[in-house]
C-alpha cells in the first residue's frame, strides 16, 4: 500500500535487463521487455516475465539463455521493498522527466522537468507503462534511473558521507539477492560497468522489437526482430561490437 505496487497473487518479475561485460572492451545492457513473447523450457509459449511466475529465478534464467544463446554467469534480484531502501539510502535520485505523467495505477503524479524522486515516487516511474509505446518507454526510464542511481551513488556527497555511504552499504547488500554459490561482493563489478554505460563508456538499449500482437492466452506481447537479436546476442556471444546494431 505504501509503494503503490498492488496485490498481485503469485511472483512477478516487473523487469529483466542483461548486462554483459566483456573480457576486453565496454559493456552492454540490454533490456528484455516483459512482455517479450518466447519459448519458455517445458511450458510452451508465453510472456517472458511468465517464466519467473512458472518457475522462479531459475527457470527465468534457463529462459534468457535459451532466447539469447548466451551463457548467463550470475543472477541478481532486488524487490519493489529492497528497490526503495537503496534509493531512501543514497537520498532520492534526480531523473528528468519528458513530460507529464499520471499514472494511479502506479501511484505515480510527475510534473515535466528535472526533479528530484523519493523511493515511491522513483519505483512509479520505472514501473508506469502511461505513456504512448507502454512497455517499450518503460524499459528506457528503467536504464534512465538505473544510470541516474548509480551516478548518485558512486558521487562524493554519498562516498564521503559516513552515515549516508553506511546505509547504502547495509541497504544494498540487504535489498539484493544472488544465484547460489554467489556473494553480493562478487557484483561488484556491476556497478562498475553500469557507471561507464553511464558515462557513455558503454551501450544501453533493448532488444530488436518487431511490432506488438494480441495472442490468444497470453494478452498483448512484444515481438522480437529475430534477425536483428540474433545478430546482437551473437555479437555479444563473441564479445565483438555492438555499435552499429543497436540504438544507445
Amino acid at each position: 500500500r505504501q509503494l503503490g505496487t498492488g496485490d498481485a497473487a503469485g511472483r512477478r518479475a516487473d523487469t529483466m535487463m542483461l548486462l554483459h561485460i566483456p573480457r576486453r572492451g565496454s559493456p552492454t545492457l540490454v533490456s528484455l521487455p516483459r512482455d517479450s513473447y518466447v519459448p519458455i523450457p517445458g511450458r510452451g509459449r508465453n510472456k517472458l516475465n511468465a517464466a519467473y511466475a512458472f518457475g522462479g529465478p531459475r527457470l527465468l534464467a534457463q529462459t534468457v539463455e535459451q532466447v539469447t544463446d548466451i551463457r548467463i554467469d550470475h543472477y541478481m534480484e532486488i524487490g519493489f521493498d529492497g528497490f526503495a531502501s537503496v534509493v531512501d539510502a543514497v537520498g532520492g535520485v534526480r531523473i528528468c522527466v519528458k513530460e507529464p505523467i499520471n499514472d494511479p495505477n502506479a501511484a505515480l503524479k510527475l510534473k515535466a522537468g528535472c526533479q528530484e524522486l523519493n523511493s515511491k515516487q522513483a519505483l512509479g516511474y520505472v514501473r508506469t507503462r502511461a505513456s504512448a509505446r507502454g512497455d517499450l518507454d518503460r524499459v528506457e526510464r528503467q536504464r534512465e534511473f538505473l544510470g541516474a542511481l548509480i551516478d548518485k551513488a558512486t558521487s562524493p556527497g554519498v562516498i564521503l558521507n559516513p552515515f549516508r555511504n553506511l546505509r547504502l552499504m547495509l541497504n544494498g547488500t540487504n535489498a539484493v539477492a544472488v544465484d547460489d554459490g554467489d556473494h553480493i561482493w562478487s557484483l561488484v563489478r556491476v556497478p562498475l560497468a553500469m557507471r561507464s554505460i553511464s558515462g557513455g563508456g558503454g551501450i544501453a538499449t533493448t532488444v530488436p522489437v518487431a511490432g506488438t500482437q494480441t495472442v490468444s492466452g497470453a494478452g498483448s506481447v512484444v515481438l522480437w526482430d529475430r534477425e536483428k537479436a540474433r545478430a546482437l546476442f551473437d555479437a555479444l556471444r563473441q564479445d565483438r561490437s555492438v555499435q552499429n546494431l543497436v540504438g544507445r
